[in-house]
């Protein structure tokens, strides 16, 4: 049994009740929400956090990632994080559906970001004190809009939100090693190994299962893994089980033999070995290591 909360938006704005939309200060947000964010958590919507002030940690599936002011944060649904903060933080957040975007980019993908291209691409990036001043304008817009009552307010913001993911995205770029590909085919193509492979790793684990079903050779899709990702399609089917095994071993109730079956795993000795080939760890001592 999962004992990990997944948030909705509908639980945080109680005034402005969207259910596709939510944005605030962050100080406000976190004084209303004290009792989840300390707490490992995961939404059903997409995140972006903007800090101006304070300084802490923030882990975000397993990694730990440092909170200083100009720490800006990208979260897609199903990410399991929380917070942890060593002096008062202060800046601006707000969530959204895909189809919130979507719908007023009918031409446009989320994914073209490339913090949201992949789970593979790093979830934080680091403003200088020049960068923080111009960018916090963007979010404080967001912010405005958002709690004001004003006609095309959903037009607005979606706007308002386009144009801030687009100077992310090219500060993102400068910042990060991502591999670029000029090919838009590679990049559809990843996009949907990794929706199938979201949909099926639990009980289909051979790189042939999602070349079929993505109707291409194992051959192609490796060299698409490896061009975009450098990696290899099965790779990343064990990256996904394994951040899985992670989840449930530290947030939910069931015993190791348990978690081995609901990942498709028979024989629980196997699923030791996959595990600490991928962790260093066997599921007991990743199990003890992070209760410590």
């Amino acid at each position: 049994m999962k004992i990990i909360p997944v948030l909705n938006i509908q639980q945080f704005e109680h005034n402005i009740p969207w259910s596709d939309f939510y944005c605030n200060d962050l100080k406000s947000h976190l004084n209303k929400n004290k009792n989840f964010f300390y707490k490992p958590h995961s939404h059903d919507f997409f995140l972006c956090v903007l800090f101006t002030k304070g300084t802490g940690s923030h882990e975000i599936d397993f990694s730990t990632y440092p909170v200083n002011a100009g720490s800006v944060f990208f979260l897609k649904p199903g990410q399991t994080h929380y917070w942890s903060f060593n002096s008062p933080p202060e800046g601006y957040i707000f969530f959204h559906t895909q189809d919130f975007y979507e719908l007023h980019f009918s031409k446009s993908k989320l994914e073209q970001f490339p913090f949201y291209f992949s789970h593979k691409n790093t979830p934080a990036l680091n403003l200088d004190s020049k960068t923080l001043k111009t960018l916090e304008l963007n979010f404080k817009d967001i912010n405005t809009e958002y709690y004001n009552k004003l006609p095309y307010k959903k037009q607005k913001i979606a706007s308002l939100i386009n144009t801030t993911y687009i100077d992310l995205s090219r500060l993102y770029s400068l910042q990060t090693s991502t591999k670029s590909t000029t090919s838009s085919t590679y990049i559809k193509t990843l996009r949907k190994l990794e929706s199938t492979i979201e949909s099926y790793f639990k009980t289909e684990k051979s790189a042939a299962f999602y070349a079929n079903a993505l109707h291409i050779t194992p051959k192609h899709l490796n060299r698409i893994t490896k061009t975009t990702l450098n990696k290899t399609t099965t790779n990343l089917i064990t990256d996904r089980v394994i951040l899985e095994a992670k989840r449930l071993i530290t947030h939910s109730n069931n015993t190791l033999q348990n978690i081995s079956l609901i990942l498709g795993y028979q024989d629980y000795a196997y699923f030791s070995r996959v595990f600490k080939q991928k962790t260093r760890l066997t599921p007991l001592e990743f199990k003890k290591s992070y209760q410590l």
